[in-house]
């Protein structure tokens, strides 16, 4: 069904744990070629490059420290050595930074949350729409998350405002590249039970989200990764492009 992804290659940005795990993985199985982005967990990203083999793909591992933006030209260049093109590029690092009260907010807060959820992300847009130019296609999806909708959580309000930003940006981004067969769109994750909850809320938290849930449950990552499947796929999706998709078990419906 998804044949027409084997052998392509995929960029995923925090690919070592949760979602962007998930999504490496499920490329693997389908025979795609996978560059597998890190920061601090090597160990976890050889694990998920042992799997992407092991299930048929290929794999290679690419570090890089996403709160310095700048590196996003580092990641593409090392794709574009190991693979020679990039036709899907999975916009999934990011983070909360810390819960922070308005009272508490700092100068140097607010510029280390934007930098990793919004700098980083238009940087890898910058680096890669040359390259499916000139490959005539691609594919760009981007992580947002129900945070975007509802304004965040508890101390996570300068972070849902950056995922605000995704969502708006890939609307806008998808009509300026539509012209040279370029599809971008989004994924935004209700809550998923990966590390960023793990050290972000706590069980109580967890609780009340569950409880807005009209499935009554946490979603998990793999339950993500069929969209990124479906959206990088011309052939299930080729006429989508400038979407927000939402997956959060019915949380929000819009």
């Amino acid at each position: 069904m998804f044949s027409d992804l084997k052998g392509k290659a995929v960029l995923i940005t925090g690919a070592s744990t949760g979602i962007g795990a998930a999504a490496a993985r499920a490329f693997g199985r389908l025979g795609s070629r996978v560059a597998i982005h890190y920061n601090a967990s090597r160990p976890k990203a050889e694990q998920v490059a042992a799997d992407v083999q092991a299930a048929g793909g290929e794999a290679v591992l690419i570090a890089g420290d996403l709160s310095e933006p700048s590196n996003a030209k580092k990641v593409v260049a090392e794709t574009l050595a190991a693979f020679d093109r990039v036709d899907v590029l999975i916009n999934n690092a990011g983070g909360l930074v810390k819960r922070t009260r308005i009272e508490d907010y700092s100068l140097e807060f607010l510029q280390e949350v934007i930098a990793l959820n919004v700098t980083q992300v238009a940087m890898f847009v910058h680096e890669v729409i040359p390259v499916m130019r000139r490959q005539k296609g691609g594919c760009v999806i981007n992580v947002s998350s129900i945070a975007a909708r509802h304004g965040g959580g508890a101390g996570a309000i300068i972070y849902a405002g950056t995922k605000g930003f995704i969502s708006t940006a890939t609307h806008g981004w998808a009509k300026e590249v539509a012209s040279d067969g370029i599809r971008i769109n989004a994924v935004s994750p209700g809550v998923i039970a990966t590390p960023f909850h793990e050290r972000y809320s706590t069980a109580e938290q967890l609780k009340a989200m569950q409880a807005t849930i009209p499935m009554n449950r946490l979603g998990t990552p793999e339950e993500c990764a069929g969209t990124f499947v479906y959206l990088a796929s011309d052939a299930m999706s080729g006429y989508v492009t400038g979407q927000v998709i939402e997956v959060n078990g019915g949380q929000y419906m819009p």
